[in-house]
């Protein structure tokens, strides 16, 4: 049996992928799509509230194309804050007038191949460490998410492989991310036995070309091009309190 690599685990992170219901939303009386934006900038301020005391963080993105309209990605300290977010947000005014598109459920990690694969508990207190397990979102101009596997097919199985194979391959991927830093801050969301990838990857960036670039560029790392397999890739814009009322005009 190859031996597993343990993880630094952080935050739960719930991507909500939302449509417009818009004929139904338009057809609201004036007074009644405001009420609506009223209640949900309510429950942005109470998310807000949570990210200004460091007890989570969120985000809101317009989407891009006919997967959705929009994502709210949320994170909190356990899996029943989120759901209690979510139960939030299904209970508002607004929420009667979206369809649910796509959803992904994962923890903030940290893989540890460096250290040979084991987790220190120490590393919890490392500053860094602390500040990608527990992120502040920057409210960055863009937005990408996509989910991926690695592959287990044949002898294209990346469980097959040693620690120290793998070792190898993920510290020369890892100088790929790291050739992006201050273009890109990229999230690693571990999501194995929690939703139907092993994967989440959430890149921000002030230029959405730059996830071109990098995506692209990482297709010829091995690790990519021989071990991975990635699920459909959702890209937007932010969306903040101004564009929202843009955004949610008729």
């Amino acid at each position: 049996m190859s031996e597993a690599a343990e993880t630094l685990d952080g935050w739960y992170s719930l991507h909500d992928f939302r449509s417009m219901d818009w004929p139904s939303w338009k057809a609201l009386s004036r007074d009644e799509r405001e009420s609506a934006i009223a209640e949900f900038e309510e429950f942005l301020a109470k998310l807000d509230g949570i990210q200004n005391n460091h007890e989570g963080a969120y985000a809101l993105y317009t989407i891009v194309g006919q997967k959705a309209d929009f994502v709210l990605w949320t994170m909190r300290p356990q899996l029943d804050d989120i759901h209690e977010i979510e139960t939030a947000f299904h209970k508002l005014k607004i929420a009667d007038y979206t369809i649910p598109a796509y959803s992904y459920v994962a923890v903030v990690e940290l893989s540890n191949y460096v250290n040979g694969g084991k987790a220190d508990e120490s590393a919890y207190e490392n500053p860094y460490v602390k500040s990608r397990l527990y992120p502040v979102l920057p409210k960055s101009k863009y937005f990408c998410f996509y989910p991926m596997d690695k592959r287990r097919q044949g002898e294209d199985n990346w469980y097959m492989l040693s620690m120290e194979k793998r070792r190898e391959l993920m510290k020369s991927h890892g100088l790929i991310g790291r050739s992006y830093a201050g273009k890109i801050k990229q999230y690693i969301l571990g999501s194995t036995g929690l939703d139907d990838y092993e994967w989440g990857v959430t890149l921000l960036s002030d230029d959405a070309l730059q996830f071109k670039k990098i995506v692209y560029e990482m297709r010829f790392d091995e690790v990519s091009a021989r071990y991975g397999d990635f699920g459909s890739f959702f890209v937007g814009t932010l969306l903040d309190e101004a564009k929202l009322k843009l955004f949610l005009q008729v």
